[in-house]
């Protein structure tokens, strides 16, 4: 989060990584999947990501069709993301105890099953709104225990600590690349032979990513043992995450955006149906330009040469998706429609992976899990919240007039997170020095005009 003032070693660093060639700053982007087991983890994932997001645009044009009801839709977002909220903060306490490897092979598993229990349902024609409500708090349930097991586990398949904001960013080019291609495909599946199909793709894509976890070589995480009660453990997390200030203010402005700003995606089909006048295809189109956006915002991320400077990038990237929201309220054409969904998806992602980055980087280990499931809470937990406040508004003042309140609210967090940014890097640079994220400090070189920086800031 420091300012890129602070980063001559990062710009030294980069030189001799950059300036060769095409190749070269290539493999520099790539760098992460040099680890084999983020290796095989990223294929894996990346196929299995495809199924996911096949399986979000089925969900919506399913409850869609079936009730023709923008507040059912917030419910559905609701149910299928409240268990996250309500249990992530003890997941992540079980997250930093147990073995997170097979957690992630259980939670896969039992997600690969919840797929295939759609699939049936909608293939033998007896799906109701209730069987999508059960089965999408089932979800919620697994991703409590997934999305904090995911995050912590990265570190352990990326050896070196250097390469693990390019990992966030790959992981962010992941998740957006199969948003890119998953609504395209859902479009069309659902258009030429129904939502089933996609549930039981979705299904079939869980085979990669468990492929690919039994594929690793992974040795034995050394845990301390627990001798504390559980709910002594999560009281010491939430201490230190709400008591250090610079984790805090990017946990409370994820959660703002997540509330107000993401829920633009439950009332995706109302836009597509009344708005655009379009079908499924149209909303596939919404979704995918959302992606392609996304995935530019990842691509950018992952060239960066350090997370110097990240605090900054947050601001900017937040008011980006917050202006992309409100303009998209307000288009009536197709085409403007699809460029600011581009805008917005970049946004998006760029204030999501680079909160992830900093909360990543100047974590203590031990409470690993722990802060990964408060991030978990403030990306995931808080949605189904904005879901039904969105579905309920949007009953009231049209989905268009929605989505752009919550671009405004956007725009009111990234400026009061501008405000407090000055403060939050003063906090965050001796943690960087420590962990030689600003060498020519940590080596005491140029230490004077090192700190004669400091104090001028």
């Amino acid at each position: 989060m420091a300012s890129e003032s602070d980063g001559s070693g990062e710009r030294a660093r980069g030189g001799a990584k950059d300036g060769v060639g095409g190749g070269t700053r290539l493999r520099f982007m790539l760098r992460a999947l040099g680890h084999r087991n983020y290796r095989l983890f990223f294929t894996g994932q990346g196929l299995s990501l495809i199924g996911t997001w096949i399986t979000r645009i089925a969900t919506s044009w399913l409850v869609w069709r079936l009730t023709h009801s923008a507040a059912m839709l917030g419910v559905v977002g609701f149910a299928g993301q409240v268990p996250t909220f309500l249990l992530a903060p003890f997941a992540g306490v079980w997250v930093d105890r147990l073995d997170r490897y097979r957690v992630l092979v259980v939670t896969q598993i039992l997600a690969m099953l919840q797929s295939f229990a759609l699939a049936a349902l909608a293939l033998t024609g007896v799906i109701r709104v209730w069987h999508v409500l059960a089965l999408g708090a089932f979800q919620g349930l697994i991703n409590a225990f997934d999305t904090p097991a995911r995050q912590a586990f990265v570190i352990e398949m990326v050896e070196d600590p250097a390469d693990l904001s390019n990992a966030i960013a790959l992981n962010s080019s992941m998740v957006n690349a199969a948003r890119l291609v998953g609504p395209s495909i859902a479009g069309v599946v659902i258009a030429a032979v129904g939502e089933g199909w996609c549930f039981f793709a979705d299904g079939v894509s869980y085979l990669a990513v468990i492929g690919s976890l039994l594929a690793m070589r992974v040795a034995p995480r050394l845990r301390p043992a627990r001798a504390r009660r559980m709910l002594h453990e999560l009281a010491e997390g939430v201490h230190y995450a709400f008591g250090f200030a610079p984790i805090r203010a990017v946990l409370l402005l994820l959660a703002l955006v997540s509330l107000m700003g993401m829920p633009y995606t439950v009332l995706m089909p109302i836009i597509a149906a009344r708005t655009l006048h379009g079908g499924a295809n149209t909303l596939g189109w919404l979704m995918s330009a959302t992606g392609v956006g996304a995935l530019c915002g990842a691509v950018y991320l992952a060239g960066r040469r350090s997370v110097l400077g990240l605090g900054r990038v947050i601001v900017i990237a937040t008011s980006t998706f917050g202006v992309g929201l409100i303009a998209f309220g307000l288009s009536r054409a197709l085409w403007l429609s699809l460029a600011l969904m581009v805008l917005a998806g970049a946004g998006f992602m760029i204030q999501m992976a680079s909160s992830n980055t900093v909360i990543q980087t100047i974590v203590r280990e031990e409470m690993r899990g722990r802060v990964m499931a408060f991030y978990t809470m403030a990306f995931m937990g808080t949605a189904p919240f904005g879901s039904l406040l969105a579905g309920a508004l949007a009953s009231r003042i049209g989905a268009p007039a929605t989505i752009a309140v919550g671009g405004g609210a956007c725009l009111l967090g990234a400026f009061a997170f501008a405000r407090k940014l000055p403060a939050l890097r003063r906090e965050v640079r001796p943690i960087y020095v420590e962990r030689g994220l600003l060498p020519e400090v940590a080596a005491g070189v140029g230490s004077a005009t090192a700190l004669q920086h400091e104090a001028e800031r």
